[in-house]
């Protein structure tokens, strides 16, 4: 099977909403990206850091990792702190907490062939609690009823349940890039009853590539979604619409078109490059050629540069003041509270229109300023 089970924890948001998804994505090589390897990175740091706040043999990888730097280094302090707080207050009610660290968990009673791996398992008092670091700052992620979670936690009971009195299960995200840690709290029973009534027969669909496609925010992380008919299909519902001006469209239309049209974005922009990157590769598409984009003149040899200009009496460098985040980095952020607090603004943020499920307060408009002037 390789590293990754086919239906994977980590990609069953996608193949609980669209059972086909998993075995159409096996004809996709894996291309990583920057994300994954930070990711990866900053998990093996977090790992050591942790055993060796738990007095656990460890090895230090900081030197063999490529994406290290003070932020990954902070953030990963501040995971071992968070697991310990949790460890300490385990301690309150229970001497001994069982403590797993990078732990293989099978789920494969309910998945076929479906395993992952824990950042941190503790089991205390009748509770199993499951810690999961996060170091992408784009997707917020969420622990409610999140299904990666869910499903370690079904393989942390596998090995524990029937030594240990375990009702509660307890799942974590931990995601300091986006200052987000969410808890997820659900009675064991509700979990193995999710687990036998929705999960099994699901994965029974997904492992066998039946089951209806279906699209979603699941798709973003998609091997096929440039090319994926069921995701053209839902995006060409707009055209129905006729590229009609928004003036001429009903307001419920307006709202059909806003509920699908970053959807519709982000669809165009991922068929735009599946097109350039088999182009480079060498596929003629009708009516379209490969061109050179335009780019910018640069200096061969910097410092060859400054010595050429210092000498002709002028001055090569621009001046200006470092930039808010340059400037924590330099000074440290207590330092530069202490130096700078007093000299820092943050304007208002440009409007931006989102759905009512986003967390951020609604804007007054003039509309509403007018009603409250009357």
């Amino acid at each position: 099977m390789g590293n990754h089970a086919l239906l994977s924890a980590s990609s069953s948001h996608r193949w609980l909403n669209c059972p086909p998804s998993a075995r159409l994505c096996e004809g996709y090589d894996d291309k990583g990206s920057d994300f994954a390897a930070e990711g990866t990175d900053a998990h093996a740091l977090c790992e050591y850091k942790l055993r060796k706040a738990l007095g656990m043999e460890a090895e230090d990888p900081t030197e063999n990792l490529t994406w290290y730097n003070t932020e990954m280094e902070d953030c990963a302090s501040g995971y071992v702190a968070f697991v310990l707080e949790l460890i300490e207050e385990a301690k309150k009610t229970c001497a001994d907490p069982v403590i797993l660290i990078e732990q293989r968990l099978d789920y494969s009673k309910y998945v076929k062939d479906g395993f992952g791996t824990g950042d941190c398992v503790i089991i205390a008092d009748g509770t199993l609690n499951i810690v999961d670091y996060k170091h992408g700052r784009g997707v917020l992620v969420e622990a409610e009823e999140n299904p990666q979670m869910k499903l370690y936690a079904l393989g942390a009971l596998e090995l524990f349940d029937d030594i240990y009195d375990i009702d509660t299960v307890s799942m974590t995200i931990y995601q300091p890039r986006r200052s987000n840690v969410s808890t997820f709290t659900i009675p064991k029973d509700e979990l193995y009853e999710w687990a036998e009534q929705v999960l099994a027969p699901t994965a029974e669909l997904a492992f066998e590539g039946s089951g209806d496609y279906h699209c979603g925010e699941w798709c973003q992380f998609c091997k096929a979604k440039a090319d994926c008919r069921e995701r053209a299909k839902a995006n060409m519902e707009l055209a129905r619409f006729e590229f009609r001006q928004p003036p001429l469209l009903s307001d419920e239309e307006v709202e059909e078109v806003l509920r699908k049209v970053d959807d519709l974005i982000s669809w165009a922009s991922d068929i735009k490059d599946y097109a350039l990157q088999a182009a480079i590769s060498g596929k003629h598409w009708s009516g379209y050629k490969l061109v050179e984009g335009r780019s910018n003149r640069k200096y061969t040899d910097e410092n060859a540069v400054i010595a050429a200009v210092s000498a002709a009496g002028y001055d090569p460098y621009e001046h200006k003041v470092l930039g808010v985040t340059a400037m924590t980095t330099l000074l440290g952020k207590k330092q530069f509270n202490d130096i700078l607090g007093g000299l820092i603004t943050k304007p208002q943020g440009k409007p931006t229109l989102v759905p009512d499920s986003d967390k951020r307060p609604a804007m007054t408009t003039i509309t509403d300023d007018f009603k409250e002037d009357n």
